[in-house]
């Protein structure tokens, strides 16, 4: 092989160097990246580069000679007709940058230990038109339902990483837990940390040494105080955030939470499993309009709904988070 020079693409501008490498050329180990680096051999228009360089549009990258024969371009895992069909049947909304899904309980977003099957497993099928493999913006619980976001280029992954740590885009959670709060309407600021115990790993309240973590709640319905509705606004984006909240700060833990809370007699009519949806998300886009999807409430949730009887369409108060954002 000869030395090869290559331009970066507007989808990559602010891309990481060795990423962009992994991105292009995915059979290379890390070690041989930093080792191509430390010899001079991959420069940045020219000059001595880092691993951790942030690149921009335009930079003109040296690709020395290798011994492997390398892809061009990143490879593509091959999905089954089956797995496209799959993910793009959960498809709520798609634009040039982003793509939101309406994740089910149950399905992962990312792979781990015993997980094969997941969302970013399954993101080839998501490429549409673009060549561009899509990229995760922000997580869901294994357990959680609802809208999660997906950027489409690397460039869109780095705007939307951005406002969500920015707060710039709002999402609310319904949920239905055991007992009622008794204020029907306020912000939590309880700290969280990870900490290891007797039954595992989990998080927990520590407002010595846990991390800021702030969440907005208000009771939309309740049965006797024996069991509640209540839509919630990560302001914070923690690890387990409203499920610590609600089972250690609230004291009604998220019915069918078997980390953080217990089984009770309220599960005997429905099925088993964690009552926690992501419903909506709302962002500002790229021509200035406020954007919302919202993610329709599955099955399960419906039969507790109206075993309960709350009644999912009825109007409810998002003034509450006006209210207690600042």
């Amino acid at each position: 092989m000869t030395v090869q020079f290559q331009k970066v693409v507007p989808s990559e501008n602010d891309i990481r160097l060795d990423r962009w490498f992994k991105r292009h050329f995915s059979a290379i180990s890390h070690g041989t990246i930093e080792k191509l680096l430390r010899k001079k051999n991959i420069r940045v228009n020219g000059l001595k580069a880092t691993s951790n360089q942030r690149l921009k549009t335009g930079d003109e990258i040296r690709i020395p000679p290798m011994d492997t024969t390398l892809p061009t371009t990143l490879k593509t895992k091959n999905l089954s007709k089956a797995d496209v069909q799959f993910i793009q049947n959960l498809v709520l909304y798609k634009d040039p940058e982003i793509i939101i899904l309406n994740k089910p309980a149950g399905l992962a977003v990312q792979g781990g230990t015993k997980t094969t099957r997941h969302i970013d497993g399954l993101l080839d099928g998501l490429r549409f038109d673009y060549d561009e493999r899509p990229k995760l913006v922000h997580r869901l619980d294994k357990e959680t339902s609802g809208v999660l976001m997906i950027a489409r280029t690397v460039q869109a992954a780095a705007k939307y990483t951005k406002l969500f740590k920015s707060k710039d885009i709002q999402k609310i959670y319904w949920t239905l837990v055991e007992g009622c709060p008794k204020i029907k309407e306020g912000k939590i600021d309880a700290p969280l940390i990870k900490k290891s115990g007797v039954s595992g790993e989990k998080m927990v309240v520590d407002f010595r040494e846990g991390d800021k973590a702030l969440s907005l709640y208000r009771v939309t319905d309740h049965l006797a105080n024996k069991v509640a509705w209540l839509q919630m606004a990560p302001l914070t984006g923690r690890t387990h955030q409203l499920r610590v909240h609600c089972a250690d700060v609230l004291k009604t833990p998220i019915l069918g939470d078997d980390k953080y809370g217990k089984r009770n007699s309220l599960m005997q009519n429905i099925p088993h499993q964690m009552y926690l949806h992501a419903h909506s998300i709302s962002w500002n886009t790229s021509e200035g309009k406020n954007q919302t999807v919202s993610a329709p409430l599955p099955d399960y949730f419906k039969t507790a709904f109206h075993e309960f009887g709350f009644d999912e369409k009825q109007p409810v108060d998002l003034l509450f988070i006006s209210r207690r954002k600042k």
